[in-house]
Parts: structure tokens; C-alpha cells; sequence
């Protein structure tokens, strides 16, 4: 279900697998980004940052999912996974992402970076206007 939704670039019905106090761990910032609004506002732009995305291996352990992925960001191929974890109400509780190789990682960190203050203000506006996290930029 996951897997269709993004391959089809779906993200209304990503948003809904996503739990409330779901948390993001990006590739390239140190710090979590907590809640469904943030996540969201950042699935949200890295399909429009991927080019060419494809899933191409699929791990399941229990509540635990692995998705390998290959996609193009500035011209660089890069490969990454998507690791879930699902609470007991089956939605995505945690979202971490992991790329390779380091350039094609700063070109997403870069690309990403230019457009956090959108991601900030879709992902304030989702949460009902309020400041929402303290995120400066995707690189802390």
C-alpha cells in the first residue's frame, strides 16, 4: 500500500498511513522532525526534488519495512532506503531515510535546504497556523 502510493506519487494517501506523532529522521539533518504536518510538507517536496524515483527492493520484519530506492537529484544518481516503523493502529509512526554517495546526499541537502521555508510554512499551516517545530534548515 505504501509502496503503490508513492510509486504513483500519491502523497495525500502517504499522508494518510502517517501518524500524528510520526517522526522524520532525514539523510542529512541531525535533528528528528517530529510530527505528521512536518513530515508531510516533507514528502511533499522531495517528489518534486526526485526525478526518475523507483523503488527496488522491499524488506518487511514484523512493524518494520525497508523500501531501497533509486532516483536522480541534480543530475547524480542516488540510492537510498526508506526504513518505517508502524505503531499498533498500523499507521507510520517513524520515517527515516538513508542515501548514498555523499554528493548526490549534498545535492538533496542543498536542493531540500532551498525550499524549507515552504516546507516550514505548508507544515505550520497543516498543523492549524501555529509556530510548529523550531526547524532552521534541513542540514542541523
Amino acid at each position: 500500500m505504501f509502496r503503490e502510493a508513492v510509486e504513483a506519487k500519491d502523497i495525500d494517501a502517504v499522508d494518510e498511513m502517517l501518524a500524528e506523532d510520526c517522526v522524520f529522521l532525514s539523510p542529512v539533518a541531525f535533528t528528528p522532525y517530529p510530527g505528521k504536518a512536518i513530515t508531510s510538507a516533507i514528502l511533499r517536496t522531495v517528489v518534486e526534488v526526485f526525478e526518475d524515483f523507483t523503488y527496488v527492493r522491499q524488506l518487511r520484519d514484523g512493524d518494520h519495512e525497508a523500501y531501497v530506492f533509486t532516483a536522480t537529484v541534480d543530475g547524480m544518481e542516488i540510492t537510498g532506503c526508506d526504513f518505517l516503523t508502524f505503531n499498533e493502529e498500523g499507521k507510520i509512526s517513524e520515517f527515516m531515510v538513508m542515501t548514498r554517495p555523499l554528493k548526490a546526499s549534498q545535492a538533496l541537502a542543498a536542493a531540500m535546504g532551498e525550499r524549507f521555508p515552504q516546507i516550514r510554512a505548508a507544515a505550520q499551516a497543516a498543523a492549524g497556523g501555529g509556530p510548529g517545530p523550531d526547524v532552521a534548515t534541513v542540514t542541523e
